[in-house]
Protein backbone atom coordinates (compact mmCIF):
# COMPACT_ATOMS: atom_id res chain seq x y z
CA UNK A 1 0.00 0.00 0.00
CA UNK A 2 2.99 2.98 0.67
CA UNK A 3 4.48 1.71 -2.52
CA UNK A 4 1.22 2.51 -4.36
CA UNK A 5 1.25 6.17 -2.16
CA UNK A 6 4.43 6.38 -3.28
CA UNK A 7 4.28 5.82 -6.63
CA UNK A 8 1.06 7.70 -7.24
CA UNK A 9 2.91 10.42 -5.44
CA UNK A 10 5.60 10.05 -8.17
CA UNK A 11 3.20 10.08 -10.84
CA UNK A 12 1.25 13.30 -9.39
CA UNK A 13 5.18 15.17 -8.51
CA UNK A 14 6.36 13.90 -12.32
CA UNK A 15 3.33 14.94 -14.36
CA UNK A 16 3.82 15.96 -18.05
CA UNK A 17 7.15 16.77 -19.10
CA UNK A 18 8.49 17.94 -15.81
CA UNK A 19 5.18 19.55 -14.96
CA UNK A 20 3.39 18.84 -11.92
CA UNK A 21 -0.31 17.58 -11.88
CA UNK A 22 -0.82 20.60 -9.30
CA UNK A 23 0.22 22.80 -11.79
CA UNK A 24 -1.53 21.45 -14.98
CA UNK A 25 -4.46 21.74 -12.99
CA UNK A 26 -3.43 25.47 -11.97
CA UNK A 27 -2.56 26.20 -15.52
CA UNK A 28 -6.00 25.02 -16.57
CA UNK A 29 -7.53 27.33 -13.85
CA UNK A 30 -5.54 30.46 -14.81
CA UNK A 31 -6.72 29.88 -18.76
CA UNK A 32 -10.47 29.38 -17.64
CA UNK A 33 -9.96 32.41 -15.65
CA UNK A 34 -8.87 34.23 -18.41
CA UNK A 35 -11.50 33.14 -20.70
CA UNK A 36 -13.98 33.60 -18.29
CA UNK A 37 -12.34 37.26 -17.95
CA UNK A 38 -12.47 37.83 -21.39
CA UNK A 39 -16.48 37.09 -21.87
CA UNK A 40 -16.96 39.22 -18.94
CA UNK A 41 -15.03 41.93 -20.04
CA UNK A 42 -16.56 42.26 -23.29
CA UNK A 43 -20.13 42.16 -21.68
CA UNK A 44 -19.23 44.31 -19.20
CA UNK A 45 -16.79 46.57 -19.10
CA UNK A 46 -16.92 47.38 -23.15
CA UNK A 47 -20.90 47.80 -22.43
CA UNK A 48 -20.00 50.23 -20.10
CA UNK A 49 -17.90 52.32 -22.44
CA UNK A 50 -20.23 52.26 -25.43
CA UNK A 51 -22.89 53.23 -23.12
CA UNK A 52 -20.31 56.13 -21.58
CA UNK A 53 -19.05 57.22 -25.69
CA UNK A 54 -22.69 57.21 -26.81
CA UNK A 55 -23.40 60.97 -24.36
CA UNK A 56 -20.08 62.40 -26.17
CA UNK A 57 -20.79 65.22 -29.05
CA UNK A 58 -17.55 63.62 -30.42
CA UNK A 59 -17.66 60.43 -32.71
CA UNK A 60 -13.75 59.93 -32.44
CA UNK A 61 -14.42 57.63 -29.65
CA UNK A 62 -16.78 55.80 -30.77
CA UNK A 63 -15.59 55.21 -33.72
CA UNK A 64 -11.70 54.16 -31.62
CA UNK A 65 -13.64 52.11 -29.25
CA UNK A 66 -15.68 50.04 -32.17
CA UNK A 67 -12.11 49.55 -33.52
CA UNK A 68 -10.27 47.85 -30.48
CA UNK A 69 -13.39 46.48 -29.11
CA UNK A 70 -12.06 42.79 -30.77
CA UNK A 71 -8.30 43.64 -30.12
CA UNK A 72 -9.18 44.67 -26.36
CA UNK A 73 -10.80 41.22 -25.95
CA UNK A 74 -7.19 39.63 -26.51
CA UNK A 75 -5.89 41.15 -23.66
CA UNK A 76 -7.18 38.55 -20.76
CA UNK A 77 -5.99 36.04 -22.85
CA UNK A 78 -2.28 37.36 -23.14
CA UNK A 79 -2.56 37.89 -19.08
CA UNK A 80 -3.85 34.48 -18.71
CA UNK A 81 -0.75 33.41 -20.73
CA UNK A 82 1.76 35.25 -19.28
CA UNK A 83 1.08 34.01 -16.03
CA UNK A 84 1.78 30.66 -17.10
CA UNK A 85 4.81 31.30 -18.53
CA UNK A 86 5.32 32.62 -15.09
CA UNK A 87 3.95 29.88 -13.24
CA UNK A 88 5.34 26.74 -14.93
CA UNK A 89 8.96 25.95 -14.35
CA UNK A 90 9.94 26.50 -18.19
CA UNK A 91 13.36 26.06 -18.94
CA UNK A 92 15.21 25.78 -21.74
CA UNK A 93 13.76 25.93 -25.39
CA UNK A 94 10.33 25.64 -24.12
CA UNK A 95 10.38 28.41 -21.68
CA UNK A 96 12.14 30.23 -24.71
CA UNK A 97 9.10 29.39 -26.60
CA UNK A 98 6.60 30.45 -24.31
CA UNK A 99 8.54 33.71 -23.61
CA UNK A 100 8.11 34.51 -27.33
CA UNK A 101 4.97 33.33 -27.68
CA UNK A 102 3.27 36.22 -25.26
CA UNK A 103 5.54 38.33 -27.24
CA UNK A 104 4.25 37.44 -30.18
CA UNK A 105 0.01 37.61 -28.96
CA UNK A 106 1.10 41.34 -27.78
CA UNK A 107 2.17 42.36 -31.12
CA UNK A 108 -0.87 41.01 -32.80
CA UNK A 109 -2.92 42.50 -30.46
CA UNK A 110 -1.33 45.90 -30.91
CA UNK A 111 -1.12 45.53 -34.57
CA UNK A 112 -4.88 44.07 -34.80
CA UNK A 113 -6.14 47.16 -32.99
CA UNK A 114 -4.33 49.21 -35.43
CA UNK A 115 -5.41 47.61 -38.46
CA UNK A 116 -9.06 47.60 -37.32
CA UNK A 117 -8.71 51.42 -36.58
CA UNK A 118 -7.56 52.16 -40.13
CA UNK A 119 -11.03 51.69 -41.58
CA UNK A 120 -13.23 54.21 -39.59
CA UNK A 121 -10.36 56.78 -39.10
CA UNK A 122 -10.04 57.38 -43.02
CA UNK A 123 -13.68 57.08 -43.26
CA UNK A 124 -14.00 59.78 -41.27
CA UNK A 125 -11.01 61.71 -43.09
CA UNK A 126 -12.90 61.15 -46.41
CA UNK A 127 -15.64 63.24 -45.19
CA UNK A 128 -13.75 66.06 -43.92
CA UNK A 129 -10.65 66.22 -46.55
CA UNK A 130 -10.20 66.09 -50.28
CA UNK A 131 -10.04 62.17 -50.43
CA UNK A 132 -12.02 60.70 -52.73
CA UNK A 133 -13.83 57.53 -51.81
CA UNK A 134 -11.87 55.16 -54.25
CA UNK A 135 -8.37 57.30 -52.94
CA UNK A 136 -9.96 56.57 -49.30
CA UNK A 137 -10.42 52.33 -50.48
CA UNK A 138 -7.35 52.65 -51.53
CA UNK A 139 -5.08 54.18 -48.98
CA UNK A 140 -7.00 52.31 -45.89
CA UNK A 141 -5.64 48.80 -47.63
CA UNK A 142 -2.55 49.91 -48.76
CA UNK A 143 -1.93 50.90 -45.08
CA UNK A 144 -3.74 47.90 -43.77
CA UNK A 145 -1.35 45.65 -45.90
CA UNK A 146 1.52 47.43 -44.72
CA UNK A 147 0.20 47.14 -40.75
CA UNK A 148 0.13 43.10 -41.61
CA UNK A 149 3.86 42.94 -43.26
CA UNK A 150 4.98 45.19 -40.05
CA UNK A 151 3.36 42.67 -37.66
CA UNK A 152 4.37 39.64 -39.32
CA UNK A 153 8.16 41.11 -39.86
CA UNK A 154 8.10 41.47 -35.91
CA UNK A 155 7.05 38.26 -35.12
CA UNK A 156 9.61 36.26 -37.23
CA UNK A 157 12.32 38.81 -35.46
CA UNK A 158 10.76 36.96 -31.89
CA UNK A 159 10.89 33.75 -32.90
CA UNK A 160 14.76 34.35 -34.26
CA UNK A 161 14.11 33.88 -38.09
CA UNK A 162 16.54 36.39 -40.13
CA UNK A 163 14.19 38.67 -42.12
CA UNK A 164 17.18 40.21 -44.53
CA UNK A 165 17.61 36.80 -46.29
CA UNK A 166 13.81 36.45 -46.39
CA UNK A 167 13.34 40.18 -48.17
CA UNK A 168 16.12 39.09 -50.33
CA UNK A 169 14.31 36.02 -51.46
CA UNK A 170 11.08 37.93 -51.71
CA UNK A 171 12.81 40.60 -54.06
CA UNK A 172 14.03 38.05 -56.48
CA UNK A 173 10.69 36.11 -55.99
CA UNK A 174 8.43 39.46 -56.89
CA UNK A 175 11.36 39.50 -59.84
CA UNK A 176 10.49 36.37 -61.55
CA UNK A 177 6.61 37.31 -60.72
CA UNK A 178 7.11 40.96 -62.66
CA UNK A 179 8.27 39.25 -65.40
CA UNK A 180 5.17 36.59 -65.82
CA UNK A 181 2.82 39.06 -64.74
CA UNK A 182 3.02 42.25 -66.37
CA UNK A 183 -0.96 42.81 -67.13
CA UNK A 184 -1.63 42.60 -63.50
CA UNK A 185 0.96 45.33 -63.13
CA UNK A 186 -0.35 47.30 -66.21
CA UNK A 187 -3.80 47.22 -64.13
CA UNK A 188 -2.65 48.03 -60.71
CA UNK A 189 -0.80 50.90 -62.28
CA UNK A 190 -3.96 52.54 -64.60
CA UNK A 191 -6.23 51.65 -61.32
CA UNK A 192 -3.85 54.38 -59.79
CA UNK A 193 -4.14 56.20 -62.47
CA UNK A 194 -7.60 56.36 -62.40
CA UNK A 195 -8.29 57.20 -59.23
CA UNK A 196 -5.49 60.26 -59.04
CA UNK A 197 -6.56 61.51 -61.93
CA UNK A 198 -10.67 61.51 -60.56
CA UNK A 199 -11.63 59.90 -63.70
CA UNK A 200 -14.78 58.68 -62.14
CA UNK A 201 -15.60 57.32 -58.69
CA UNK A 202 -17.71 54.89 -57.20
CA UNK A 203 -21.70 55.27 -57.69
CA UNK A 204 -20.94 57.56 -61.64
CA UNK A 205 -22.56 56.57 -64.18
CA UNK A 206 -20.19 56.22 -66.89
CA UNK A 207 -20.45 54.81 -70.68
CA UNK A 208 -17.69 54.39 -72.94
CA UNK A 209 -19.08 54.66 -76.51
CA UNK A 210 -20.79 51.77 -78.20
CA UNK A 211 -18.96 49.33 -75.69
CA UNK A 212 -20.34 49.91 -72.13
CA UNK A 213 -23.13 51.96 -70.15
CA UNK A 214 -23.36 51.55 -66.52
CA UNK A 215 -22.76 52.57 -62.59
CA UNK A 216 -19.45 52.04 -61.35
CA UNK A 217 -19.73 49.96 -57.94
CA UNK A 218 -15.86 49.55 -57.05
CA UNK A 219 -12.27 50.16 -58.34
CA UNK A 220 -10.42 47.65 -57.30
CA UNK A 221 -6.20 46.80 -57.55
CA UNK A 222 -6.69 45.15 -60.93
CA UNK A 223 -10.04 45.74 -62.13
CA UNK A 224 -13.16 48.22 -62.12
CA UNK A 225 -16.87 46.42 -61.45
CA UNK A 226 -19.61 48.53 -63.84
CA UNK A 227 -23.26 47.68 -62.99
CA UNK A 228 -25.23 47.83 -66.18
CA UNK A 229 -28.84 48.79 -66.79
CA UNK A 230 -29.87 45.49 -67.27
CA UNK A 231 -28.70 44.98 -63.51
CA UNK A 232 -25.45 42.38 -64.50
CA UNK A 233 -22.26 43.81 -63.48
CA UNK A 234 -19.42 43.78 -65.93
CA UNK A 235 -15.66 43.75 -64.49
CA UNK A 236 -13.49 45.46 -66.79
CA UNK A 237 -9.76 45.44 -66.19
CA UNK A 238 -7.86 48.33 -65.29
CA UNK A 239 -6.18 49.14 -68.28
CA UNK A 240 -9.14 48.99 -70.66
CA UNK A 241 -10.66 51.79 -69.09
CA UNK A 242 -7.60 54.16 -68.87
CA UNK A 243 -6.97 53.69 -72.79
CA UNK A 244 -10.12 53.98 -74.09
CA UNK A 245 -12.33 57.65 -73.66
CA UNK A 246 -14.69 57.65 -70.89
CA UNK A 247 -17.86 59.84 -70.54
CA UNK A 248 -18.47 60.47 -67.05
CA UNK A 249 -22.00 61.30 -66.77
CA UNK A 250 -21.90 61.86 -63.11
CA UNK A 251 -19.52 64.95 -63.05
CA UNK A 252 -22.11 66.63 -65.74
CA UNK A 253 -23.28 69.71 -64.30
CA UNK A 254 -26.98 69.93 -66.45
CA UNK A 255 -28.60 67.25 -68.84
CA UNK A 256 -29.39 68.56 -72.49
CA UNK A 257 -32.27 68.18 -74.36
CA UNK A 258 -32.04 69.04 -78.12
CA UNK A 259 -34.55 68.18 -80.37
CA UNK A 260 -35.77 69.18 -83.69
CA UNK A 261 -39.80 69.67 -84.75
CA UNK A 262 -40.79 69.49 -88.61
CA UNK A 263 -44.22 72.02 -88.91
CA UNK A 264 -46.05 72.03 -91.95
CA UNK A 265 -44.83 74.45 -94.93
CA UNK A 266 -48.73 76.04 -94.46
CA UNK A 267 -47.74 77.25 -91.41
CA UNK A 268 -47.49 81.41 -91.25
CA UNK A 269 -44.56 83.63 -90.23
CA UNK A 270 -47.20 84.83 -87.72
CA UNK A 271 -48.22 80.96 -86.42
CA UNK A 272 -44.46 80.23 -87.12
CA UNK A 273 -43.26 83.00 -84.18
CA UNK A 274 -45.79 82.62 -81.57
CA UNK A 275 -44.80 78.51 -81.28
CA UNK A 276 -41.80 79.64 -80.55
CA UNK A 277 -42.57 82.16 -78.19
CA UNK A 278 -45.10 80.09 -76.06
CA UNK A 279 -42.89 77.16 -76.05
CA UNK A 280 -39.70 79.73 -74.83
CA UNK A 281 -42.22 81.10 -71.84
CA UNK A 282 -43.13 77.76 -71.06
CA UNK A 283 -39.37 76.50 -70.48
CA UNK A 284 -38.41 79.58 -68.77
CA UNK A 285 -41.65 79.39 -66.32
CA UNK A 286 -41.20 75.61 -65.82
CA UNK A 287 -39.86 74.54 -62.64
CA UNK A 288 -38.51 71.22 -64.93
CA UNK A 289 -36.40 73.53 -67.05
CA UNK A 290 -32.90 74.49 -65.47
CA UNK A 291 -30.96 77.83 -66.31
CA UNK A 292 -27.65 77.09 -67.83
CA UNK A 293 -25.37 80.37 -67.84
CA UNK A 294 -23.57 79.36 -70.61
CA UNK A 295 -26.39 78.29 -72.97
CA UNK A 296 -30.30 79.93 -72.44
CA UNK A 297 -32.42 77.77 -73.50
CA UNK A 298 -34.24 78.37 -76.49
CA UNK A 299 -36.87 77.85 -79.33
CA UNK A 300 -36.19 78.70 -83.06
CA UNK A 301 -37.06 78.21 -86.36
CA UNK A 302 -33.76 77.05 -87.97
CA UNK A 303 -33.62 75.35 -91.29
CA UNK A 304 -36.27 74.59 -94.54
CA UNK A 305 -36.65 71.02 -94.97
CA UNK A 306 -37.18 68.80 -97.54
CA UNK A 307 -41.11 68.46 -96.09
CA UNK A 308 -41.04 70.83 -93.12
CA UNK A 309 -40.64 73.77 -91.24
CA UNK A 310 -37.86 72.83 -89.18
CA UNK A 311 -37.89 74.07 -85.36
CA UNK A 312 -35.18 73.43 -82.71
CA UNK A 313 -35.39 73.59 -79.71
CA UNK A 314 -32.69 73.67 -76.98
CA UNK A 315 -33.28 73.43 -72.98
CA UNK A 316 -31.40 71.85 -69.58
CA UNK A 317 -32.19 70.00 -66.73
CA UNK A 318 -30.80 68.99 -63.22
CA UNK A 319 -28.53 66.13 -63.04
CA UNK A 320 -31.67 63.86 -62.51
CA UNK A 321 -32.04 59.93 -63.11
CA UNK A 322 -33.49 58.31 -66.23
CA UNK A 323 -36.92 57.98 -65.05
CA UNK A 324 -37.24 61.90 -63.94
CA UNK A 325 -35.52 62.95 -67.12
CA UNK A 326 -38.24 60.68 -69.28
CA UNK A 327 -40.75 61.96 -67.14
CA UNK A 328 -39.49 65.67 -68.09
CA UNK A 329 -39.52 65.09 -71.65
CA UNK A 330 -42.82 63.77 -71.32
CA UNK A 331 -44.01 66.99 -69.88
CA UNK A 332 -42.43 69.15 -72.47
CA UNK A 333 -43.86 67.25 -75.25
CA UNK A 334 -47.30 67.30 -74.36
CA UNK A 335 -47.21 70.90 -74.25
CA UNK A 336 -45.55 71.53 -77.55
CA UNK A 337 -48.27 69.76 -78.83
CA UNK A 338 -51.19 71.76 -77.24
CA UNK A 339 -48.59 74.93 -78.32
CA UNK A 340 -48.07 73.43 -81.92
CA UNK A 341 -51.61 72.60 -82.41
CA UNK A 342 -53.38 76.00 -80.29
CA UNK A 343 -51.64 78.06 -83.20
CA UNK A 344 -53.40 76.24 -86.05
CA UNK A 345 -50.41 74.66 -87.57
CA UNK A 346 -49.83 70.83 -87.55
CA UNK A 347 -46.18 68.58 -87.54
CA UNK A 348 -45.12 67.82 -91.20
CA UNK A 349 -44.33 63.90 -91.91
CA UNK A 350 -41.53 62.87 -94.44
CA UNK A 351 -43.31 63.40 -98.10
CA UNK A 352 -42.34 63.10 -101.94
CA UNK A 353 -44.60 64.68 -104.39
CA UNK A 354 -44.30 63.05 -107.73
CA UNK A 355 -45.69 65.54 -110.99
CA UNK A 356 -46.74 63.49 -113.97
CA UNK A 357 -46.68 66.07 -117.25
CA UNK A 358 -48.51 64.92 -120.60
CA UNK A 359 -47.65 65.75 -123.67
CA UNK A 360 -49.72 65.86 -127.25
CA UNK A 361 -48.78 63.09 -129.41
CA UNK A 362 -47.73 63.55 -133.12
CA UNK A 363 -49.35 61.83 -136.38
CA UNK A 364 -46.26 59.57 -136.27
CA UNK A 365 -46.84 57.99 -132.57
CA UNK A 366 -50.39 57.52 -132.69
CA UNK A 367 -51.52 53.87 -133.01
CA UNK A 368 -53.20 52.99 -135.71
CA UNK A 369 -56.67 51.87 -134.77
CA UNK A 370 -57.71 47.79 -135.77
CA UNK A 371 -59.61 47.50 -138.70
CA UNK A 372 -63.42 46.19 -138.32
CA UNK A 373 -64.10 42.34 -139.81
CA UNK A 374 -65.34 42.69 -143.42
CA UNK A 375 -69.09 41.20 -143.27
CA UNK A 376 -69.69 38.25 -145.85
Amino acid sequence: MDNLLNITSDVWVDGLLGISITQIIVSITIMVTAILGRIFFIRRVLTWLEQTTENTESKIDDVVLDSLERPLGYVPIVIGLYLLTLYLPLTGSLGMFGENLVKALVVFTIFSALMNMVSPLFGILSNSTWLTPSMTMWLERAVRIIFGIICLAIILDIFGIEIGPLVAGLGLFSVAVALGAQDLFKNLIAGILIIGENRFQPGDRIEVVGQMHGMVEQIGFRSTTVRLFNTAPMVIPNKDLSDVKVINHGNMIYRRLNWKINLVYSTTVEQLAKICEDIETYMKKSDDIAENEGQQAFARAVEFGASSIDIQILCYTEPVTLTEFTAIKQRLIYEIMRVVRGNGSEFAYPSTSVYVESTPQSEDDKIPEPEAPKSS
